[in-house]
C-alpha cells in the first residue's frame, strides 16, 4: 500500500504491507513497526495471519528505510510523530501498535503521545533504557558490514531454527544479514545502521511516555535475548503494568519462534481495549 505523508519538508511517499489483503480502515487495525535496520519482511507471517483474521494491516518501511522515502529520522519522537501520520494518511480513527526492538520504543511513544488512537500496545525484544554498547556504535561508524555480522551473531540464539519463518532449517543469520545489508544499501544519505542505533541510545523518554499511555499493554520477550535483556524491561513493565509473555528465543524472535510469537500477539490482541484514560487508573493485568 502506498501512502503520502505530510512532513516539514514536503509531502513524502510511504510504502506498508498489507498482509495480502485490501486495507480496509474499518476493520479493527493493526500497525506492526520494525526494528533497526530492518524493513515489512519482518512481519510477513504475523502480517498475513492478522490480515485473513478479521483485522486490517499496516507493516510500513520507516523513513529512509527500503521502500519509503525521506530522509531516515533521528529521534524516537519524530518517528513516533511520523507513525501517527501515517494513521492519518490510511484514515485510521485508532489502532494496535505493535513494535519490535526500536520499533517497539515508536509504539511507546506514539501511545503516550496520542493515547486514545491505540487500542493495544504489544513490545516485542524491548528495554529501555535502549543503551547500545560503545563498540557496537564505533563498529557501525568505522565498519557497518562487520557490525551488521555482530548484531546477528547476538540477536540469535541459534544458528538455524527447527522450525523456523519461512521454513525449517532457515539459515537465519544469513537471511538477516542479507535484509540488514539490502537496507543499509537503500539509504545513501547517511549511514543508517548507525543512524538507527543512535535512535535506541538516546530514547530517554520511556517512563514520561508510560505515564500516558491507557491501553492494555504486553511484553514478548526472548529468554535468551542478548540485544535487550528481559531484565533491562522490568522497570518499563511495571510502569506500564504490563503482561509479560517469555519465549524460548533471542532478539530475533519473530524468527526463532514464529508459532509462539503468533500466539502471545493473538492473546494481547484479544484483550479487551479500554477508553483513553489516565495511566494511573489502568487495572494492572
Amino acid at each position: 500500500m502506498d501512502l503520502m505523508l505530510e512532513r516539514p519538508e514536503g509531502l513524502r511517499h510511504a510504502y506498508a504491507y498489507t498482509g495480502g489483503k485490501a486495507f480496509d480502515p474499518h476493520l479493527p487495525v493493526v500497525v506492526f513497526l520494525h526494528g533497526a535496520l530492518f524493513d515489512h519482511s519482518v512481519w510477513t507471517l504475523l502480517a498475513r495471519w492478522f490480515a485473513h483474521h478479521g483485522h486490517s494491516v499496516l507493516a510500513p518501511d520507516l523513513p529512509g528505510h527500503a521502500r519509503s522515502h525521506g530522509k531516515a529520522l533521528t529521534s524516537v519522537e519524530a518517528l513516533a510523530d511520523w507513525v501517527l501520520g501515517l494513521l492519518d494518511a490510511a484514515g485510521v480513527q485508532r489502532a494496535a501498535l505493535v513494535g519490535h526492538s526500536m520499533g517497539s520504543l515508536i509504539s511507546l511513544e506514539a501511545a503516550g503521545r496520542s493515547p486514545q488512537r491505540v487500542s493495544h500496545l504489544a513490545m516485542l525484544g524491548t528495554a529501555f533504557p535502549m543503551a547500545v554498547s560503545s563498540a557496537l556504535l564505533d563498529t557501525a561508524r568505522d565498519a557497518p558490514l562487520r557490525a551488521i555480522d555482530m548484531v546477528n551473531a547476538y540477536s540469535h540464539s541459534t544458528m538455524a531454527g527447527k522450525p523456523a519463518y519461512p521454513g525449517p532449517g532457515t539459515w537465519l543469520h544469513g537471511a538477516a544479514r542479507a535484509l540488514m545489508r539490502r537496507v543499509q544499501a537503500s539509504q545513501r544519505d547517511c549511514n543508517l545502521f548507525l543512524r538507527d542505533f543512535e535512535v535506541c541510545n538516546s530514547y530517554a523518554n520511556g517512563l514520561v511516555a508510560a505515564r500516558q499511555v491507557a491501553c492494555p499493554v504486553d511484553f514478548v520477550l526472548g529468554a535468551k535475548d542478548q540485544m535487550t535483556v528481559p531484565r533491562q524491561a522490568a522497570e518499563l513493565a511495571a510502569a506500564l503494568k504490563a503482561r509479560v509473555t517469555t519465549i524460548d528465543a533471542g532478539h530475533a524472535l519473530m524468527e526463532e519462534a514464529p508459532d509462539a510469537v503468533l500466539a502471545a500477539l493473538r492473546a494481547a490482541l484479544a484483550r479487551p481495549p479500554v477508553d483513553a484514560a489516565p495511566a494511573a487508573e489502568r487495572t494492572p493485568a
